[in-house]
């Protein structure tokens, strides 16, 4: 950043906003995670009856509110009014025009709160129940209105000729984009408050200069443009102070394709933003995080649904002395060069890596350079706080040059993640680091390269396990287990990504007088402690002292799930990637039999929330929810088990009960005891599964053609980015992807691609229009309402 760029930032920083923005953003996150409970708010009768609702009841008590206090104390808007209340007000043009043409002033919020801020209602629901005796303050959304009511409704209410559905169909898709984790980090907030103003900031400089530019917001700066127009008087007299005029927010656009209004916005905005200020317009846990995946279930969970709760106690949890790794979503660039020898010829690029790899960076990629290339390349990537990132500058010299290495490394530098976060006082550092020169280098001046990288607040990383089978014991075993276990002729370890056992578990037969019973048993870690696990009994399993029992038998659920685990919570099994494990790459539907993801239901997750996924083949497991490690390590080893002999995709198959299976099962286990993990290798040799559940990470750039045939992968090549991925790149082309990659992508092209071009076909989604004269808030593939 140079003085003038200085300068610019300093003078956007003076803009002035009446509302304490980060506070504000806070309690929109709260309601937005209450509507997203309540779904049925995004469309059908329920939002239909809403939208009556809010026409003939809320603004009609509002305006009398507004002259003069209806109730003593602040009046409580109910959810389902607030939610159309919220989506009208996010067209401040509009909703001021409306306001005004009906009740001569601008409705607004001053002394009104939510619902969900649990604030006493009775003094509202008092004066609610005087003005509409016939009308229940809060909706029961499980009553829908008959097709009748809908006759009347639509002759009933002001006249108000805004698209209100269409409204709240655009906000829904926003809900998906900063509902995570980053965006409640106050220091991130407080950074998307001063992001806000210099994008206000640009669009003042555009109408001062009568340039008509489509400014199109990050999300970040976009939630926090939202909080201030949820406070409608204020917003108006913030803009017309800030910029001399209401700023529209026209989020009707949702063509994301390459070269269209929304992605020629982004990146003329980004292109913008970093010559005027100087800092980097991409930011870690701001940007677009590809369409919302597909729900499992359109029913919601009742808490009826629950039965006999039993509380799991978690003592074997704390035994088995899990550490909880941290992760950080990163985005990185490599902005320009300096002190380049004058000789050189050659192409450059950087290549980086962790010095120490972990669970999510464990491969070296490569990154191209702004100022050599000419295109913007944004690396997005989670990795561990931890351990240093290394980088490596390496010359490809020109094929017509003979010399035997066409590969030349000119030097390396490193920066320190611990370093970079232990401060906790900004969430990005751009600067110029110098590098180490190669032993055979000698230069005057040494070559530096200007780093621009951007990360979240480390957030607990899921649990990352992998089930390993071991051969028999034998005479020569140098560390046996306890002696009541070393009759056991075979025995699966679990393992976390270091390598350090976790549990061992085994499946026998024990006899009970002239009974006999199957059992799961477990070792945990190698303090020698043994604890059973799970006992078969009648047509499934109980598991950990009956606190779970998983039903066996296939049965056919509307909802797909396939089987069912009851106990502690409601838990649901479905076959295949679902819910945060849906995967966005290209080769996405691949393989998806040998998947099974655990969704567990709650009040605050009624229509379920992914907390495992099992892969059925290589006996990885990942668990997000730590009560569920211990069951869903058990879970994992069952199915395995049981499924030894009829194949992993048997799970899904219509032909055979479970029940059938585990009779298969039982004889095999007699006639074949050292079989008891399917799929995995034979001896003690750890298979290694990439992220994606394959067998090898696939390292794959171009080539997508008309609909990504030979897969972009995880780690696609920046120099060769996605090629054309024409019409239809699935559902992404990667981590990721240079500016004129992945031209057509159909549903959404991963975690970072490029603004120049990037990914510009994603389709789907609601995206963010203009903003009248100047601004606009545009979705384009990073921004959705």
């Amino acid at each position: 950043m140079d003085k003038a760029q200085e300068l610019e930032w300093s003078e956007a920083q003076k803009i002035v906003i009446s509302v304490d923005l980060v506070a504000a953003a806070k309690r929109q996150l709260r309601f937005l995670a209450a509507v997203d409970r309540n779904r049925c708010l995004y469309d059908g009768p329920v939002l239909d009856r809403a939208i009556y609702r809010y026409k003939t009841f809320w603004l009609p008590l509002l305006a009398k509110h507004a002259k003069s206090s209806v109730v003593e104390g602040p009046l409580v808007v109910p959810l389902d009014c607030e939610w159309i209340w919220h989506c009208h007000r996010l067209n401040p043009v509009q909703y001021k025009a409306d306001c005004e043409e009906f009740y001569g002033q601008i409705l607004d919020n001053q002394n009104v709160v939510s619902l969900i801020q649990g604030t006493s209602k009775e003094k509202t629901v008092e004066i609610w129940r005087q003005l509409y005796p016939e009308e229940p303050y809060e909706l029961d959304f499980s009553s829908l209105p008959s097709e009748n009511c809908f006759e009347k409704l639509s002759l009933t209410g002001e006249n108000i000729k805004y698209d209100l559905v269409s409204a709240v169909k655009r906000q829904s898709t926003f809900c998906y984009q900063v509902l995570r984790p980053s965006m409640t980090d106050d220091l991130f907030l407080e950074e998307a408050v001063g992001r806000y103003k210099g994008f206000l900031h640009l669009i003042k400089r555009n109408m001062d200069r009568s340039m008509r530019r489509f400014c199109v917001p990050t999300y970040d700066i976009d939630l926090i443009w939202h909080s201030h127009q949820l406070e409608p008087i204020s917003y108006c007299k913030d803009l017309v102070e800030a910029i001399g005029k209401i700023l529209e927010h026209d989020d009707t656009d949702s063509d994301r394709t390459k070269g269209k209004k929304l992605d020629v916005g982004f990146s003329g905005t980004t292109k913008q933003w970093e010559k005027t200020f100087g800092w980097r317009y991409w930011k870690a846990g701001a940007m677009h995080r590809g369409n919302a995946p597909s729900p499992v279930t359109l029913t919601p969970w009742s808490s009826i649904d629950m039965g006999k709760v039993a509380i799991f106690s978690g003592e074997h949890m704390k035994e088995l002395q899990l550490s909880q790794a941290k992760v950080v979503e990163v985005h990185l660039e490599i902005v320009r060069i300096r002190n380049l020898p004058d000789e050189h010829k050659g192409s450059l690029f950087v290549v980086f890596t962790k010095s120490h790899p972990d669970s999510f960076l464990t491969t070296s990629r490569k990154l191209g350079i702004l100022s050599e290339s000419g295109e913007k390349q944004v690396a997005a990537f989670e990795c561990e706080p931890t351990g240093e990132l290394v980088f490596t500058l390496m010359s490809h010299s020109p094929r017509n040059l003979p010399i035997s290495r066409p590969y030349k490394t000119m030097g390396t530098t490193s920066i320190s993640l611990h370093g970079l976060l232990e401060s906790h006082s900004e969430l990005s550092v751009q600067k110029w680091f110098e590098l180490t020169p190669n032993s055979d280098t000698v230069d005057s001046k040494p070559i530096s390269l200007y780093i621009a990288i951007s990360f979240t607040v480390p957030g607990l990383a899921q649990h990352v396990l992998r089930m390993v089978q071991s051969r028999p014991f034998s005479a020569k075993t140098c560390f046996p287990l306890p002696g009541r276990v070393q009759q056991l002729r075979c025995w699966t370890r679990v393992v976390d990504n270091s390598g350090n056992d976790i549990i061992t578990v085994q499946m026998r037969n024990s006899e009970k007088g002239e009974a006999r019973k199957r059992e799961v048993i477990g070792v945990i870690g190698w303090s020698g402690e043994t604890c059973v696990l799970a006992e078969f009994v009648g047509t499934g399993w109980t598991l950990m002292d009956s606190q779970w029992f998983l039903h066996l038998e296939k049965k056919s659920n509307q909802d797909g799930h396939t089987i069912e685990l009851k106990g502690n919570r409601p838990v649901k099994l479905f076959s295949g990637r679902k819910l945060e494990y849906e995967p966005k790459h290209c080769d996405g539907q691949k393989n998806e039999n040998k998947f099974m993801t655990v969704v567990g239901f709650s009040t605050e997750n009624p229509y379920g929330k992914a907390v495992a996924l099992l892969n059925l083949k290589s006996g990885l497991l990942k668990v997000s929810a730590d009560w569920f490690v211990l069951p869903g390590i058990v879970l994992g080893f069952l199915l395995s088990h049981v499924l030894r002999n009829e194949g992993y995709s048997s799970v899904i198959a219509n032909g055979e009960s479970f029940k059938e299976m585990v009779g298969h099962n039982e004889k095999a286990h007699e006639d074949n005891s050292e079989s008891l993990m399917l799929h995995n290798p034979a001896s003690e040799k750890e298979a290694v599964v990439a992220e994606n559940g394959s067998e090898v990470a696939p390292n794959k750039g171009g080539g997508c053609g008309g609909s990504c045939g030979s897969g972009c992968g995880n780690n696609t090549v920046l120099s060769g980015g996605c090629g054309g991925c024409g019409s239809g790149c699935g559902g992404g082309c990667g981590n990721f992807i240079k500016s004129s990659g992945c031209g057509g992508c159909g549903a959404g092209c991963a975690n970072g691609v490029a603004s120049g071009g990037g990914c510009g076909g994603c389709g789907n989604g609601g995206g963010c229009g203009g903003c009248g004269g100047g601004g606009g808030c545009g979705g384009g593939r990073y921004h959705n309402g």
